[in-house]
């Protein structure tokens, strides 16, 4: 009788203040792109849940909301809520910070995760900061946290990420697969589709509107060759339809051009893309509305 080979597999958050690179290094880990990413902070709103299976591993890697100071709206607490919740429940924490760098926002992770035993501090962005300064740095780091575990990495490039991999792959209990082996995301086709056209939108409209979005999709047919999607995107005042739409349609027309490639891709077959800008007065800090958008504790 032949013994069944003993698999590992475990929950691994990556948590962090706005704009370490979680998304980043989400994607890089679980090798496909899953989660949205930008230059700007608190991109990312919903828990993602992102798949990596080896032969005898599987991490499920928990991508959150960066953790920040300044919590006024619904929308901003529920994002603080979902990554500090999420820090209890699982097997390893990958507590992304960037390299050279210690604020506020920082330090108030690191209070969330003192006397935890499973924390890994990852340190992102090594390309962007001299050799010579990464080593101080870290020591300095590690008497700073009180955490040993320390890697140093680039999600943007790659540098170090087979150790950090490994590093996780070695910390999960024992344990059959919570997924099958080529699943990538908890997250629905519909969902990853609205999150890379807001993606697009933020990355267009730089800093005049970045947070003010939410996106629906309104209808969707699915044919053998071709998928329609009719998307709505959700302001707070009426003076932000025409920033979004921009002269001419143009800003709506671009984001929809740019978004189409990767849409494609992700439903293997062509897209049509309909996008439409509504108002909906003071949906981020009104409970109801954000839980009709899908921003929904787990």
């Amino acid at each position: 009788m032949v013994e069944a080979a003993v698999t590992h597999c475990g929950f691994v958050a990556l948590v962090g203040r706005p704009n370490t690179g979680k998304s980043t290094l989400f994607n890089a880990l679980v090798g496909e792109k899953i989660s949205i990413t930008s230059n700007k902070p608190q991109t990312t709103r919903h828990q993602i849940l992102g798949i990596f299976s080896s032969l005898n591993s599987q991490a499920v890697f928990v991508d959150t909301p960066g953790l920040h100071t300044h919590a006024g709206k619904a929308i901003n607490r529920y994002m603080n809520k979902t990554a500090s919740s999420v820090i209890r429940d699982v097997d390893l924490v990958l507590f992304l910070l960037e390299a050279g760098k210690w604020t506020a926002e920082d330090a108030l992770v690191h209070a969330l995760l003192q006397g935890n035993e499973r924390v890994v501090v990852v340190v992102n962005k090594i390309d962007k900061v001299a050799k010579q300064s990464l080593l101080p740095y870290l020591a300095q780091l590690q008497r700073q946290t009180g955490f040993d575990r320390l890697v140093p990495v680039s999600a943007k490039t790659g540098d170090n990420l087979d150790q950090l991999r490994k590093l996780i792959l070695q910390a999960l209990p024992e344990s059959p697969f919570m997924f099958p082996p080529d699943q990538l995301t908890d997250k629905s086709l519909r969902f990853i589709a609205t999150e890379l056209v807001r993606e697009k939108l933020i990355t267009l409209l730089q800093k005049e509107l970045p947070y003010a979005l939410a996106l629906e999709i309104e209808q969707f047919e699915e044919s053998e060759k071709l998928v329609r999607i009719h998307m709505v995107v959700w302001v707070e005042r009426e003076s932000q339809k025409n920033i979004v739409i921009g002269s001419k349609g143009m800003t709506l027309k671009k984001a929809g051009k740019r978004a189409r490639p990767e849409l494609e891709k992700l439903f293997g077959k062509k897209v049509f893309l309909g996008l439409w800008v509504k108002t909906k007065p003071g949906w981020a800090n009104n409970e109801q509305l954000l839980h009709l958008l899908g921003y929904k504790e787990t």
